[in-house]
C-alpha cells in the first residue's frame, strides 16, 4: 500500500501564510504596549522635561569657559545636537530586551520557541518595531512641539542627500541597538545572570554612543590612540552618528562611507546574535517553565 504524501504549499501561498503569521504578531505587539496608554503617555512625555535643563547647562557652559565652540560645536549646535539624539535614542534604545531574553531562558519560557514554528529574532523585532510605532505615534507631537520651539537652535534644513543619510542612519541604529542587545540577552543560555553585563553595556553606551555630549570632545581631548578608539567604536552609531550627519558635521566626503560602516556594524551584529541563538539552543536544557 502506498501513502500518498501530502500536497505541498506553492511557494506563493507559502509566503503569504508567513506574512500573515508576522503582521498578526505585529498587531499583537502592538495592541501589548497600548495596553495601559496611561502609563505609556505620561511616561513618554516625561523625557521631554531634561531639555530645558540641558539649555540652561550648555549656556552656562559656553559663558563660563568664555569660547564660541568646542571641537567646531557651538552653544546652538550643542542644543540641536542634543535634541537629535533624543531622537537617534528613540529609534536605538532597546529597554528591557536583553534582561527580558536573559529572564526567559532562565525561567524556561524560551522553549516555545523551540517547539513552535516561530523564529526567535524575527518576533523580539517584531515586538520592538510595534514599541517603536507606538512609541512614535504618541511622542510625534510633543517632539513636533520641541523642535519648534528650539528651531532657532539649528542650522537651515539640509539637502535631499542629507536627509536620506539621516533616515538611513536612523533605521540602522534602530537594528544595531536590537541585534547588540539581543546578543547580549543570548549570553544568558551560558551565564546564570546578565545584569551585570547589561550595566556595564549601558554605562558604556551612555557615554560612548555621543548620547551625553558629541564625540568629537572626547576626540580631540583624550590622547590619540583612546580617543580615535571611542571615536570609532559601533556605539556611536546609536545616537552620535545621525545627529552628526543633520548637523553637517561628518565631511560630505565621509557621508556615505559612514553610513556604509554603520550598515557592516548592524549586519556583523545580526549574524552574531543569529549564531548566538543557534548555538544556545543546541545547549539549552529546557528547565523550569
Amino acid at each position: 500500500m502506498v501513502v500518498p504524501r501530502p500536497a505541498l504549499k506553492p511557494p506563493a501561498v507559502a509566503i503569504v501564510a508567513r506574512v500573515s503569521l508576522w503582521w498578526s504578531i505585529l498587531q499583537m505587539c502592538v495592541a501589548e504596549r497600548v495596553a495601559y496608554r496611561g502609563d505609556f503617555i505620561i511616561g513618554t512625555a516625561m523625557r521631554f522635561l531634561p531639555i530645558v535643563t540641558q539649555i540652561f547647562l550648555w549656556t552656562a557652559v559656553f559663558q563660563s569657559a568664555g569660547k564660541g565652540s568646542f571641537s567646531g560645536f557651538t552653544r546652538n549646535d550643542v542644543v540641536a545636537y542634543y535634541l537629535l539624539t533624543m531622537v537617534a535614542r528613540a529609534f536605538s534604545s532597546m529597554p528591557g530586551l536583553a534582561s527580558g531574553v536573559a529572564r526567559q531562558i532562565r525561567d524556561g519560557e524560551i522553549k516555545k520557541f523551540l517547539i513552535q514554528p516561530i523564529d526567535l529574532i524575527g518576533f523580539l523585532l517584531l515586538a520592538r518595531l510595534g514599541h517603536k510605532l507606538v512609541y512614535y505615534g504618541v511622542a510625534i507631537i510633543p517632539f513636533t512641539v520641541v523642535f519648534f520651539l528650539c528651531r532657532s537652535y539649528f542650522p537651515p534644513i539640509p539637502d535631499g542627500e542629507i536627509w536620506a543619510a539621516f533616515f538611513i542612519s536612523l533605521v540602522l541604529s534602530f537594528l544595531l541597538g536590537f541585534f547588540l542587545e539581543s546578543t547580549i540577552g543570548m549570553i544568558g543560555f551560558w551565564f546564570l545572570e546578565v545584569n551585570a553585563l547589561l550595566f556595564v553595556y549601558m554605562l558604556f553606551n551612555f557615554f560612548f554612543s555621543g548620547h551625553m555630549f558629541p564625540l568629537d570632545f572626547l576626540r580631540d581631548n583624550l590622547p590619540g590612540p583612546i580617543g580615535e578608539l571611542i571615536y570609532n567604536l559601533p556605539l556611536k552609531y546609536l545616537a552620535y552618528q545621525p545627529a552628526a550627519i543633520y548637523l553637517g558635521k561628518i565631511p560630505h566626503a565621509e557621508l556615505w562611507s559612514g553610513v556604509g560602516i554603520q550598515a557592516l556594524w548592524t549586519l556583523a551584529f545580526a549574524v552574531l546574535c543569529r549564531v548566538t541563538m543557534h548555538r544556545g539552543f543546541r545547549r539549552y536544557s529546557g528547565y523550569g517553565g
